[in-house]
This record gives structure tokens, C-alpha cells and sequence, in this order.
């Protein structure tokens, strides 16, 4: 009997996975089972579950004094993902494995029947394993599609079902056949049900919309009922650029870790869409817990976080987006420790303009007294407005709008200026030196990026200096009108050419981008 043997798994934290050591001692006494390094209470139940499952596969473990431990020792264990590991090294201190297992990776959760069960965040916890040096890496089989994401030349990724599977592979009597190919780009384009030849009129909203997919910046859309709002929102990713390998990486992982992923859709491939119901708590809105998960700010990482009816969030979840917003992360703390996600999201708000839904409507259908519509604006607070760049309103359609039979632009066409516009912005921010440019918008410029991208001539600065006194512009307001105004120029730019004049990647910010861009997030003077 081998006293001392070794394995390795991983575990997840946030989003992201870290490898785990397995290692086993067994040395003859009473019999006893002990797992030590910090793990949580489902994986203090798992002695069950191992001995029971073995005995099911065939491989009873022997009577011993059995002390398993999980390194890094001072890192809280969480979840059942480690249970196939310590069964492996478990197996090997009793000569049931030979094979050297060095550079293999396993995960997976035991059942009573000895079979691998499905865990979240495979393909997390698979990415530290590669990374860690691991060649083989063995995943419960219903999690085969989205580890396989990760597979790359020289990786072999194994689905298996059963603990008397995974013995007979090691043995080499049943070989796994290992998924060697990444299957990502044969099924990232699939066609969309969506596209914004769909919605009739409202070309003031579509023009709001494609400047906000081409800068990322977020928008409000205020109207009255049946107007276009949600339809409008929901085809917003139809005209965001295609998402990269490694955007698609990012998000599957969030995605994985939160256990949305299945066998049929086991990764992200097109731009998330959350709609979560204005009913949802603070935690399920940013993410929460005792075991802190992602929320929908979360799943919503480089896509669109929709919120329909806006005012009717509670005021406590509203404020809460307020940092994640601006720093495109979100710090959840708990006792059990503390867990950063990503946030990076496009956020979409649609609101009507009071409690019936008809104030300024050309119906005058408005049944609200003036105090019930203040009230009703108030939810909104002065500095969550400033966090919205584009505002747009969105009146009824008229029914010549409603009955029109011509074409309207395909969101393929508005796509295509859309990345081209970012990419003219990439081009900038990579010219400008910075090492993040791949996956910067003009929505995250920085204060010093503002005053070098968006320098303005001596008519500019007039404009902008009666628009800040006439408004009363907070400075937030003011960078954010600067950051709209770059990406008119821009689309202008693709538009009209050229493609780089004055000097700048672009062109240079003038008066009628900052007009048009004050123009968009005028409706707060209107309504608040």
C-alpha cells in the first residue's frame, strides 16, 4: 500500500478557476476519513459519496486511517468539483491506478452509483488547469462541450461518466476518446430572428442606438406604451460587433460559474442579453450570497443589461449599479471572503414618462396630477442620470410610421458601420500607446484620454461652454458628452471620410458632434 499520492483538480473563485493539489495519505489504524484545507461543508460531505460510489464501481476502498488535503491550504475550498481527484489519489495510495498522473487535471462530483456528475464552472476551472501545465484534463462528460472550448493543440479533454470508466482509461483496457478540437468556430455564427428592419419609425431612437453600439455608451429611452422601446433594446446586440474568441471566453466562464451553461448551449457565442424583472433584489442584481455568484450586471459582462420599466427597481438595487457602472467590475464581500466579477455591460433603460405612461403624449390621454409625476421621476437620482450618456424619447407612431412598406435599414448594414467605427477607436488607443486598446471603447475614456481625443477648437469650447451654463452639466455630464461627441465623429469618419484628418485617427471633435451629442442626453433638462 502507497502511503503518499498526489493529484490535481481545480476550484473555482469568481469567475475564474486555480488549481487545487490533491494529496493523500493512508496508513493502516482504525478506520478514519479526514479532509483538511479550508474545504466547505459540501465538500466535508463527500466521504459518503466516495466510499459508496466506490463500492458501486467495483473498487471497494479498503479499511485505513485515510487524511486527504487540499493546497493551497490557506485558500477556502469550495464546491464538489474536487471529489473525482481525491477519489484518483485515493485509488493510487491503494494500487487501483498506476498510471503516472502528473499531468493530468480531474473534476467532476461522485455519485452514490459511481457515476461523474456535472459541476459548475468546468471550463474555469479547466482554463488553470492548461495553464498550470496540465495536458489531460478529465471533466464529467454532460460538461465535455464546455470544457472543450478551452482545447487547444497539444490539450486532450476527456468526458467521463463513470469512476469504473475513468479506471478502465487510466488501465488503457478502455480508452476515452479525448476531444482534441475547439468546436467554437464552427458554431459562432448563427443567424439571428432579430434586426432592426423590424422596428417601423422612430429614426431618432436608431440613429441613438447605432452611436451607442459604436462607442458602447448606455442609453436611456423614455416614451409612452407600445412606442418601440423594448423592441428596439432587445435587437441592440444585433448590431454590436460579433463577439471575439476571447470576449466569448470571458463571458462562458461568468456564465459557467453561475451553472447557466448546458449540454445544448454550452458556451456564450452571441452578446448576452439580460432583461432581469424589475422585481429582482440588490444581491440578484449585482450578485450576492453567502457563496458570492455573479448577478445579472455579471452575465451581462460584454453585452446588454436591459432594464424595462426603470423607475420600478428598487432605489437601493438602482444605486448599487452606480460603481459598477464606472469601474466595470463589481467587489462582492461576504465572510467567506471577498470575490471580484466583471461587469462590463452596455446598459439599456426604458422608462415611461409617468405612472399612466402618457405625459407629453399627443393623445392627451395623461390621467396623472403634477406631484405623481414628479414623484414618479424622482425614483431616478441625479447622479445615475449622469451615468447615461444618450437619452432618447421615443413619441407613438403615427399610422402612416405603422403602415410603412419600405425597407427599413438591416442590422447587418448598421453592424458594418458600428466595427468600423470601433475599429477606428481601437486604431486610436493602440496609436496613443495603450496596452488595452484590443478591447477599449470610446465609453472608457479617462479624464486625460478626453482631453487628447476630444481636444476642441475655439468654436468647440463656446459651445460647450453654453451648453455647461444653460444646463447646468455636472462635470460627469460633461465628459460624457465629450465621449458621444468622439463617436459621431467617428461614424462621421466611416460615413464621409476621411478616415484620419488634423492629424487625429478620426478626426478631430467639431461643432456638430457636440451639438448632436448634447442634443442626446437633453430630455433630463426636459423631464427632471
Amino acid at each position: 500500500m502507497t502511503t503518499l499520492s498526489t493529484a490535481y483538480t481545480a476550484a473555482t473563485y469568481g469567475a475564474d478557476g486555480y488549481e487545487v493539489t490533491v494529496e493523500c495519505s493512508a496508513r493502516r489504524g482504525l478506520p478514519s476519513f479526514e479532509i483538511v484545507g479550508l474545504p466547505d461543508a459540501a465538500i466535508r460531505e463527500s466521504e459518503n459519496r466516495i466510499f459508496t460510489g466506490s463500492d458501486s464501481s467495483g473498487f471497494p476502498i479498503p479499511s485505513a486511517s485515510i487524511s486527504v488535503n487540499l493546497a493551497p491550504a490557506d485558500k477556502r475550498k469550495e464546491g464538489t468539483a474536487i471529489e473525482l481527484a481525491v477519489v484518483v489519489a485515493i485509488y493510487r495510495c491503494f494500487g487501483f491506478i498506476h498510471a503516472n498522473t502528473e499531468d493530468m487535471c480531474f473534476i467532476g462530483e461522485i455519485s452514490f452509483s459511481g457515476e461523474v456528475r456535472p459541476v459548475r464552472g468546468v471550463l474555469g476551472m479547466t482554463i488553470a488547469a492548461i495553464q498550470n501545465g496540465r495536458c489531460e484534463i478529465f471533466v464529467p462528460k454532460e460538461n465535455l462541450r464546455e470544457a472543450s472550448v478551452a482545447c487547444r493543440e497539444g490539450i486532450s479533454i476527456y468526458g467521463v461518466d463513470s469512476i469504473r470508466s475513468l479506471v478502465e482509461h487510466l488501465a488503457g483496457r478502455a480508452p476515452i476518446p479525448p476531444t482534441e478540437t475547439n468546436p467554437y468556430a464552427a458554431l459562432a455564427d448563427r443567424p439571428s430572428t432579430l434586426d432592426f428592419s423590424q422596428v417601423k419609425g422612430q429614426y431618432r431612437a436608431k440613429r441613438a442606438m447605432e452611436v451607442a453600439a459604436a462607442g458602447g455608451h448606455n442609453v436611456l429611452l423614455i416614451g409612452p406604451p407600445g412606442s418601440g422601446k423594448s423592441m428596439l433594446a432587445k435587437r441592440l446586440p444585433t448590431i454590436l460587433p460579433k463577439m471575439s474568441y476571447e470576449e466569448a471566453l470571458d463571458a462562458t466562464k461568468i456564465w459557467s460559474c453561475a451553472g447557466m451553461l448546458s449540454e445544448e448551449i454550452p458556451f456564450v457565442l452571441e452578446r448576452p442579453f439580460r432583461s432581469p424583472h424589475h422585481s429582482l433584489s440588490t444581491a440578484a442584481l449585482v450578485g450576492g450570497g453567502k457563496i458570492p455568484s455573479p448577478g445579472e450586471i455579471s452575465l451581462s459582462h460584454n453585452g446588454v443589461l436591459f432594464l424595462d420599466e426603470f423607475p420600478e427597481f428598487k432605489k437601493d438595487a438602482l444605486e448599487a449599479l452606480r460603481q459598477p457602472i464606472e469601474d466595470k467590475v463589481v467587489t462582492i464581500t461576504r465572510a467567506a471572503g471577498r470575490v471580484t466579477y466583471p461587469s462590463s455591460f452596455m446598459m439599456v433603460c426604458a422608462m415611461n414618462p409617468c405612472k399612466c405612461g402618457y405625459y407629453g403624449s399627443r393623445t392627451g390621454k395623461c390621467t396623472c396630477k403634477p406631484a405623481d409625476i414628479k414623484a414618479y421621476l424622482a425614483k431616478i437620482s441625479g447622479p445615475m442620470l449622469d451615468r447615461i450618456d444618450i437619452q432618447v424619447e421615443m413619441p407613438e407612431l403615427s399610422f402612416n410610421e405603422l403602415t410603412d412598406t419600405r425597407p427599413a435599414e438591416s442590422s447587418s448594414a448598421i453592424r458594418e458601420r458600428v466595427e468600423a467605427a470601433r475599429d477606428l477607436s481601437r486604431e486610436r488607443f493602440r496609436a496613443a500607446g495603450f496596452s488595452d486598446w484590443s478591447s477599449r471603447s470610446n465609453a472608457l475614456m479617462e479624464t486625460d484620454e478626453l482631453r487628447h481625443f476630444c481636444a476642441l477648437d475655439e468654436e468647440g469650447t463656446r459651445v460647450m461652454e453654453e451648453v455647461f451654463t444653460r444646463t447646468n452639466l455636472s462635470a460627469r455630464a460633461y465628459d460624457r458628452i465629450l465621449r458621444v461627441a468622439r463617436t459621431l465623429a467617428d461614424l462621421e469618419a466611416v460615413t464621409k471620410g476621411p478616415r484620419e484628418a488634423d492629424g487625429m485617427i478620426g478626426g478631430r471633435v467639431k461643432k456638430r458632434h457636440l451639438t448632436e451629442a448634447a442634443q442626446m442626453r437633453a430630455l433630463d433638462r426636459k423631464y427632471w
